[in-house]
């Protein structure tokens, strides 16, 4: 079973080691800790994996920060034995939800250009394709696109 959960800092190692494993830059663990602590605006959150006899497992994790009635998914990511799961649709109904609790109307991100997986699973969502960020990724001088969706509806 998989639950979603906010993010404690007992799970930064484990989000911190998805996090290097699915990015080519990734935020360091002092990084997270900070929006997890430190952070008025933001919301993280885990999906935890409870098999009978083991101890739960971090598989995937997303923030999001509230600013003002808008939410910005800051990062997403799923361990990759876990994917074609639904684990992220799971953690994008949550933000949804969550949202809705927090008043936000409209929630943004962005994604690679080159990141087709990920645009079909925020489509699948709701969001749509609103603007492009030219070579937003430092690593690769790669374009973003920038998509948004309204809570509980498209744009």
């Amino acid at each position: 079973m998989i639950l979603i959960k906010p993010m404690q800092v007992g799970h930064l190692d484990a989000v911190h080691a998805i996090e290097c494993a699915c990015f080519t830059t990734p935020w360091s663990r002092e990084s997270l800790l900070r929006e997890i602590t430190r952070n008025e605006l933001s919301h993280y959150v885990c999906a935890m994996l409870y098999e009978a006899l083991r101890e739960p497992e971090v598989v995937g994790y997303a923030g999001m920060w509230q600013i003002g009635d808008e939410g910005h998914i800051t990062n997403l990511a799923v361990k990759e034995r876990h994917r074609q799961n639904g684990v992220a649709s799971m953690i994008l109904s949550h933000l949804d939800g969550l949202s809705t609790r927090l008043d936000i109307t409209a929630l943004t991100l962005e994604v690679r250009v080159s990141n087709i997986p990920a645009q079909k699973l925020y489509a699948k969502h709701g969001f749509e394709t609103k603007g492009r960020r030219k070579g937003y990724y430092a690593d690769t001088g790669e374009d973003a696109f920038i998509m948004w969706k309204t809570v509980g509806g498209q744009l």
